[in-house]
């Protein structure tokens, strides 16, 4: 299933479903991201996904990210709250999402890197060449959020 990212866009479609998500920003031990490329929209991001009705939020981090790029990791932070209502996510079956997005720091404690069948590319990156890959602005802006190395969590 295709999907289409909006932001502050006036023809974007009203939103019909609100799902609770988190996200993490996993880092290696020379401090890259874990990102992996979007089977539905070609696009990078961080690993994540929605939060099924037996999770916790954190716990919805460490399944999505095993799902998504085979490692075992575990949450060690915050870095914030992403809920912009100008963001909605248009899928071909008729869904059309707004955002609702936790977003944790986390570590690798085991599996192997690996392509899932929600990703065409799973890598680490470094920071510096996070803004060279194509990627929608609301990851970019997680990712900026965590290399500021913010006191506070974002709130928003």
């Amino acid at each position: 299933m295709a999907r289409t990212e909006f932001y502050d866009d006036p023809d974007a479609p009203a939103p019909n479903s609100l799902v609770v998500a988190a996200s993490a920003v996993v880092t290696d031990e020379q401090g890259r991201i874990l990102l992996q490329r979007r089977r539905d929209n070609g696009l990078w991001a961080l690993p994540g996904g929605g939060m099924e009705m037996t999770d916790s939020l954190p716990g919805t981090a460490v399944r999505e990210v095993k799902e998504e790029t085979g490692l075992d990791v575990e949450i060690t932070g915050l870095v914030g709250t992403y809920t912009d209502p100008r963001h909605v996510i248009a899928y071909t079956d008729g869904e059309v999402r707004r955002q609702f997005n936790v977003c944790f720091t986390a570590r690798v404690t085991g599996g192997e890197l690996a392509v899932s069948d929600e990703s065409t590319e799973v890598r680490f990156v470094a920071a510096r060449e996070v803004d060279e890959l194509p990627m929608h602005h609301t990851q970019r802006l997680r990712i900026a959020h965590y290399l500021e190395g913010r006191e506070r969590p974002y709130l928003g």
